[in-house]
């Protein structure tokens, strides 16, 4: 990959708000399965999240929903999401929508055809010949392997400049029906929130984006991802994950730096997609960090839950606002199983 320039950066998440307490209430009340939700309530407990934001308040949970509302609901919310940071990102790129060359959309909690890109386009002003790239199917990865591809495409073409919006809404697979424990787990820690940037091999920098990679295990289809159901979709989360990551992570983030050249000593911050509090520990441990390394991504779970995709962006903005390392990788899991990888310099 050929340096690439991270112009800018922003994030939105969507109006309404549950605090951990009522996200728990609300669910030993809505939950059709009372005894497994007595069992697993500890989740909420231990899931170090305070509140998380919705796109829809807490009412609409309690009833249910086939996967037309389902679909409603996320074309309007990901559409009002997707245009936000789409704006706030061109808007601290310093450019205007006309100056955009390219736009790379990721999402996999919805389906929309046309996709979410094509629908917004025209309303933010970006040109006709816009060249568009949806990404569907990424989960939790695709907010690095989304701004990696972006980056990619801007140094094929030195001087254009791409636009990258990611958009999860989790909270819209919430389900309720469920006898699943995994669909508890979710309850219990997931959000929705959206994250855009801009760059180019042109122009002044938050910082410069220099290689990346991903690894991708076989026969793990099973430890995350959708399972396609009716009235909606089902979230896969195996509890193999942690120790997965524990085991396997080190041997992967080695290779990813070994290709672009970097050594792990050269690292001065990983920039982490926070989970759940259980897989920031794990990466902790594989990576022989110190015990609350990853604070910002802490913070980001706290403050927000696991908004999949956006979430990593969300810990970069912060990493950027406390003053930008010399040098970062960015990591994140996803469905496959994968883990993606970007490396930035200050």
């Amino acid at each position: 990959m050929s340096r690439v320039k991270l112009l800018s950066l922003a994030t939105a998440v969507p109006p309404f708000a549950a605090r951990q307490d009522e996200a728990k209430a609300a669910g030993r009340e809505m939950f059709g399965r009372k005894n497994l939700f007595d069992k697993l309530s500890s989740v909420f407990d231990n899931a170090r999240i305070d509140q998380r934001n919705l796109v829809a308040p807490i009412e609409w949970y309690s009833k249910p929903h086939g996967w037309a509302e389902r679909t409603a609901l996320y074309v309007e919310a990901t559409e009002a999401l997707a245009r936000d940071v789409a704006r706030k990102a061109i808007a601290s790129a310093g450019l205007v929508p006309a100056d955009i060359d390219g736009f790379v959309f990721v999402s996999t909690t919805g389906i929309a055809t046309p996709s979410i890109d094509a629908r917004i386009a025209p309303g933010l002003g970006l040109r006709q010949n816009i060249r568009r790239v949806p990404m569907f199917g990424l989960g939790c990865a695709g907010g690095v392997t989304g701004l990696a591809t972006a980056a990619r495409l801007a140094a094929a073409e030195p001087g254009t400049k791409w636009l990258y919006v990611t958009v999860e809404t989790c909270s819209i697979s919430i389900r309720l029906d469920s006898d699943d424990p995994a669909a508890i787990v979710a309850t219990a820690i997931f959000g929705d929130g959206a994250a855009g940037a801009v760059v180019s091999s042109e122009g002044e920098a938050l910082a410069t984006i220099v290689g990346g990679g991903e690894k991708l295990w076989p026969d793990t289809l099973g430890i995350m991802g959708w399972r396609v159901e009716d009235p909606g979709l089902a979230v896969v989360f195996d509890r193999a994950i942690p120790p997965f990551v524990e085991a396997e992570l080190e041997q992967a983030i080695d290779k990813i730096l070994a290709d672009s050249g970097w050594r792990r000593e050269d690292i001065d911050r990983f920039c982490c997609h926070p989970g759940g509090v259980k897989v920031i520990d794990a990466i902790e441990t594989a990576m022989d960090l110190p015990v609350g390394t990853l604070d910002l991504e802490r913070e980001v779970l706290a403050d927000h839950g696991n908004m999949s995709a956006p979430t990593v962006m969300f810990v970069l903005e912060r990493l950027i606002a406390r003053g930008m390392p010399e040098k970062v990788m960015m990591t994140a899991f996803g469905p496959g199983f994968t883990c993606a990888g970007l490396l930035l310099t200050r």
